[in-house]
């Protein structure tokens, strides 16, 4: 069921909900995207490209994730998110989805974050959006990266409680939604604030972002 207590309303979708009417979804008072484009090293979400123009000529606000491997290199994986994903004015910051941490040392996840991050705040000037669990979140994350905002995901009606130093930019409440032009379930999300706080959030630079050239 649709949480209606906020004002912007949006999903997240990857090759999982596989072809999306994407018109249609833009006409049920949806209003972003965030879609998966990279996941490693080399992993390619197959529908990101199909989905990316798709979401931008349907007119919803579409922003791209990486899924983060902590064991390997965050460069290497911060290219292959580089090398699939054009920035527009406009467009969402770039997430990082961080989930698991694949036997690595919690020191080890810290510091492959931070590398991430690092390199695409310099290449987009724009601070990235963290994408993580509330569970996560409180045993590996809390007290790091206090000045990025948060997407969290917490299942159910009850806003994610955080403490003083979670920004709680976005919240994924559900991921069994029903939405028109989507087959399937698709995950639900809101944005944390108003119209304001949400255009501010934004890709803001006046040239086109290209961001598929090599280090």
């Amino acid at each position: 069921m649709r949480n209606t207590d906020f004002s912007i309303q949006g999903i997240d979708v990857s090759h999982h909900q596989q072809e999306i009417d994407w018109a249609t979804v833009a006409s049920q008072d949806i209003h972003f995207a965030f879609l998966k484009a990279s996941e490693g090293l080399q992993h390619v979400d197959p529908n990101f490209s199909d989905n990316w123009a798709s979401a931008k000529t349907s007119g919803l606000v579409r922003g791209a994730y990486h899924f983060y491997r902590a064991n390997k290199p965050a460069e290497v994986q911060f290219n292959n998110f580089t090398d699939r994903v054009e920035l527009q004015p406009g467009d969402l910051p770039p997430v990082l989805d961080i989930e698991t941490l694949d036997g690595v040392s919690r020191e080890e996840l810290i510091a492959g974050i931070t590398k991430w991050l690092t390199l695409a705040e310099i290449k987009y000037d724009v601070k990235p959006v963290i994408y993580t669990n509330i569970k996560f979140y409180y045993r590996y994350l809390a007290g790091q990266f206090d000045e990025y905002p948060f997407w969290v995901a917490r299942y159910g009606t009850k806003k994610p409680a955080v403490g003083p130093g979670l920004q709680l930019a976005f919240w994924q409440y559900g991921d069994r939604g029903q939405i028109p032009g989507i087959s399937g379930p698709v995950d639900l999300n809101i944005f944390n604030g108003d119209k304001e706080a949400f255009e501010a959030i934004l890709i803001k630079k006046e040239e086109v972002l290209t961001i598929n050239q090599a280090w």
